[in-house]
């Protein structure tokens, strides 16, 4: 079966709801090493890819003609939450690269610093496409474009040179051929990729190497650094992205895609992991990342971390309540031995 059960919701002490998924984890290799579910499975990697779509403009060194800092970097990679300074660091790079706000193709949406107190709210029609989550890569798209002297106009057409290059470089770094790459349109109208969960595995672990890319040198280790240096700026306050890279303390990569989908790096271990929920509600991700980075022996210890609000979350109702928990229930299974051993229990 492609999905199978990875978590339980239960209202009191009864089941009253079931996320199925697939987990996928891959070696220094690139080979699948641990799995639940179906490994092979294709699926869309929304914004999950998008340290690779950053890829071939930091390789040819796009971050050095315009200047970029290292924030500015990471919020090229981000599905931030339009927190002040997100808004910053995307205004800089449209004004380090010639370009404003109206060159922005991905639409505006309520921001999550609206959703959580920290900007006023106000309706979708009055908010600036800066503040979209996915602002940060369309500005990095826009200075490739600069940066490689083509039109601007469509730059998130399938076939422009910008997203030839692109695509060029999640074929690379997953080990997709691009013509078995499936093509779909993100929430952002940037061209979006379907590729098996072991494929984004796999440019995970590939991104976290120190040692420079035999194709795109350099820039892995600088996206990697950026990402991991400043995690805020890759997502926000309160949110599950940061939690994992801060408890990580630099040995975690991590990036979210929508309908529940997240790829994570781990370069101590040489560590590849891609999860995905099957229906695509993100309240059940990060719970079931904790418990898959317990299983690999990762993480031993959860309190006093950012991620210990993580583990088994109180679901609570409209009085705020504890009315039941999520409760991650499966066990990764490897290639060569059967049953992951898992690493040490922790406390809730």
């Amino acid at each position: 079966m492609s999905f199978i059960p990875l978590a339980n919701v239960t209202r009191g002490d009864t089941v009253e709801s079931v996320h199925y998924g697939a987990v996928a984890v891959v070696d220094r290799a690139g080979q699948v090493i641990a799995s639940a579910g179906d490994p092979e499975r294709v699926l869309f990697t929304r914004s999950a890819c998008k340290p690779f779509q950053a890829m071939p403009f930091v390789a040819r060194g796009g971050h050095v003609r315009f200047g970029l800092t290292t924030e500015e970097v990471a919020v090229i990679c981000a599905s931030h939450s339009g927190e002040a300074v997100h808004e910053a660091a995307v205004r800089s790079i449209l004004k380090k690269a010639g370009r404003d706000e109206s060159d922005l193709l991905c639409g505006s949406h309520i921001p999550h610093a609206m959703r959580t107190g920290e900007k006023q709210v106000v309706g979708k029609a009055d908010l600036s496409p800066v503040l979209n989550n996915c602002s940060g890569k369309h500005a990095g798209m826009l200075a490739f474009c600069e940066l490689m002297g083509v039109s601007c106009e469509n730059y998130i057409d399938f076939e422009h040179p910008i997203q030839r290059e692109i695509r060029k470089a999640v074929s690379d770094f997953t080990n997709v051929p691009e013509a078995q790459i499936e093509m779909g349109i993100d929430g952002c109208s940037a061209p979006n990729f379907a590729l098996p969960l072991s494929g984004l595995a796999r440019a995970f672990g590939r991104l976290t190497r120190s040692d420079d890319d035999a194709t795109y040198g350099e820039a892995p280790g600088i996206i990697y650094d950026a990402m991991t240096s400043h995690p805020h700026m890759v997502s926000g306050t309160g949110r599950g992205a940061l939690a994992i890279m801060e408890t990580g303390a630099g040995d975690w990569v991590s990036k979210v895609g929508g309908e529940a989908i997240k790829g994570i790096g781990v370069r101590s271990a040489g560590l590849g992991i891609a999860v995905k929920i099957a229906d695509g509600n993100t309240r059940a991700l990060v719970p079931v990342v904790v418990e898959v980075l317990r299983q690999l022996g990762l993480l031993k210890r959860v309190e006093g971390t950012a991620l210990a609000d993580w583990v088994r979350p109180d679901v609570r109702n409209h009085r705020d309540i504890v009315i039941g928990r999520i409760e991650p229930d499966f066990q990764l299974t490897t290639v060569a031995s059967g049953v992951l051993a898992g690493g040490t229990d922790y406390a809730a």
